[in-house]
């Protein structure tokens, strides 16, 4: 890797860990739509863990949880941003292990962890392939990874009311997703790609609840006028249904597996 694509990916990674750390105090208020994709995952956990990985664990809602699921476990929420580890220690204590860390470099030994669950996270890599590879690394033989991540396409409503495509998050799509897996040497026990959309009553909530958990959408640097702003929220409302406003998440649940 050379100097100037580290030094992009450092940037990068710093951007997001700001962002989420700024988000975390609110975190848990406007993240309605996380937490309901996250119960895709909830059915289809192994009756038995013992070292449980949260990857991604933002303010540790799923990581408490995990805990209370497997309770002799180790259970171990990792996340880059340290404003989300506060939030989490704050909330929960010190019986789950907090980690700072990020995905693409995981912390762990090889063969140290038997269960990773990952909800909304991965998208935020912009190195699936490397994310995956450590996943086959730190995972026991036999051992399962649960995972949501988005694909492109996501939040493509607010893209257009902004007429901004470009400030949309840049996600693989799936073919290059499965590609990562294979490569990995990860098989892949179950995936389903579905849309989830959720509805807001006007403008205002919309991007209170992209803002909220972090996920801002980047923006010029010349602040925004009201005539921009009113042209926005015309340009949304011709997509508006009955339930209100809609936001798109186009996301990819999968069921990995490290082979015997």
């Amino acid at each position: 890797m050379s100097d100037l694509t580290l030094n992009s990916e450092v940037n990068w990674q710093a951007r997001v860990a700001h962002a989420f750390s700024r988000a975390a105090p609110r975190y848990d208020v406007l993240a309605t739509a996380q937490r309901q994709i996250g119960e895709m995952l909830w059915g289809s956990l192994p009756s038995r863990a013992f070292n449980v990985l949260d990857m991604g664990c933002g303010t540790g809602f799923w990581t408490q949880r995990l805990a209370e699921l497997y309770p002799n476990a180790r259970i171990t929420g990792l996340d880059l941003a340290p404003g989300m580890l506060e939030q989490a220690r704050q909330r929960y204590g010190e019986s789950i292990h907090w980690q700072p860390g990020d995905a693409a470099t995981l912390p762990f030994g090889k063969h140290a962890i038997d269960l990773v669950f990952s909800n909304l996270a991965v998208q935020w890599c912009r190195d699936i392939g490397a994310v995956m590879e450590e996943l086959y690394r730190v995972l026991t033989p036999g051992g399962q990874a649960h995972i949501t991540t988005l694909l492109p396409g996501t939040l493509e409503e607010i893209a257009c009311a902004w007429q901004r495509p470009e400030a949309l998050l840049q996600t693989p799509d799936r073919a290059r997703v499965e590609r990562a897996i294979g490569e990995s040497g990860l098989t892949i026990i179950r995936q389903a790609a579905t849309v989830e959309r959720f509805y807001y009553p006007d403008l205002k909530a919309v991007m209170a609840s992209i803002k909220g958990v972090g996920a801002q959408i980047a923006r010029p640097q010349a602040s925004l006028s009201r005539n921009d702003i009113a042209a926005a929220q015309a340009r949304f409302e011709q997509l508006r249904r009955p339930e209100g406003l809609p936001v798109s998440y186009h996301c990819l649940t999968l069921h990995l597996e490290k082979s015997l």
